[in-house]
């Protein structure tokens, strides 16, 4: 049987540029209520301050390791914000925006880094499953669950977040096969922050890029600027009505960089250059949609102070906790 040939477009999705101001692009809707959209900028302040505040309890002795996900707020908390709550996070080591997104307190996150109370279990509350350091395996446990909730008739996704490195990894080609061959409703969040560890995406694959690997396993491949909330927002929200509808799996590649090493024993001076990070850096998100919220008439001194009063509760709800 002939199918239409699969294309994907090598110009990552970008509803907000670089300086903020709303790009030309048509296909995706960014008409989200203005409430929705302020939350989506608090959300990345509190994560990228709840991150610092992890960065620092390990310089202090207080965690034995950390990886920060400073510069990918974004990519992390638009592909959840629109997310129902009965979908299913399969998250790596990365995904602080995701937990707190998902309503995962910090002080449970900090107890999974250090492997006290209860291991990563108290994720499952909040339809996340623990964070997972093998790298690529949660992809098998991503698709595993859409396969049950498929036959059990659920209407709910699943989401299996990893890096650029995992695409290499055995485990996340099997998930991809089988997610395309029984259309299980799972989406396949790659997050390309360029490096895997010292591994530079130049190295990691000779594809155009890793959206076009979807080809492959006969799914829907679609890259988006990983620095743009909203594009990553509305991506997400296109796959998972996909899925939703029987559509099958979506594999996404958020182009983004990550900012900090890759965790706190890492040492990335050894690696890259100060002009790359200097360059990532200013397309660091939180800024970019600072100026959109503000060439939207949203942003005021009221919503940057409820913003930096919830980012202090919870960088002391961590330490408490910790």
């Amino acid at each position: 049987m002939s199918q239409t040939p699969m294309t994907v477009d090598l110009e990552p999705v970008q509803l907000v540029a670089a300086d903020g101001t709303p790009t030309p692009e048509t296909r995706y809707p960014r008409d989200l209520p203005a409430e929705t959209l302020c939350w989506l900028y608090e959300m990345m302040v509190v994560t990228r301050e709840v991150d610092g505040e992890f960065v620092n309890l390990k310089r202090q002795g207080e965690l034995a390791l950390f990886a920060s996900c400073q510069g990918q707020e974004a990519a992390q908390v638009g592909a959840v914000a629109c997310l129902r709550k009965s979908d299913w996070l399969f998250p790596q080591y990365r995904e602080l925006g995701a937990f707190l997104v998902r309503g995962i307190p910090p002080g449970h996150v900090g107890a999974a880094w250090r492997g006290t109370w209860h291991g990563g279990l108290e994720f499952t509350k909040k339809c996340c499953a623990p964070l997972s350091i093998p790298i690529g395996t949660q992809t098998l446990h991503a698709v595993g669950a859409a396969m049950a909730a498929q036959r059990l008739g659920e209407d709910s996704v699943t989401v299996a977040f990893l890096g650029d490195g995992a695409t290499s990894v055995g485990d996340v080609h099997e998930a991809l096969n089988f997610a395309a061959v029984f259309s299980t409703p799972c989406i396949f969040f790659v997050q390309n922050n360029q490096w895997a560890i010292s591994m530079p995406i130049s190295k990691q694959t000779v594809a155009p890029s890793i959206a076009h690997k979807a080809i492959g396993y006969g799914m829907p491949g679609i890259r988006v600027d990983g620095n743009d909330v909203l594009a990553c927002y509305a991506v997400m929200a296109e796959a998972a009505a996909r899925a939703r509808a029987g559509g099958g799996p979506t594999l996404i590649e958020a182009v983004t960089y990550r900012l900090g090493p890759h965790t706190t024993s890492d040492d990335p001076t050894r690696y890259r250059t100060q002009d790359e990070v200097d360059h990532w850096a200013a397309l660091d998100p939180i800024p970019r949609y600072r100026s959109y919220l503000q060439t939207q008439g949203l942003w005021s001194k009221r919503l940057e102070e409820r913003v930096d009063a919830r980012s202090k509760r919870m960088r002391a709800e961590l330490r408490d906790a910790v």
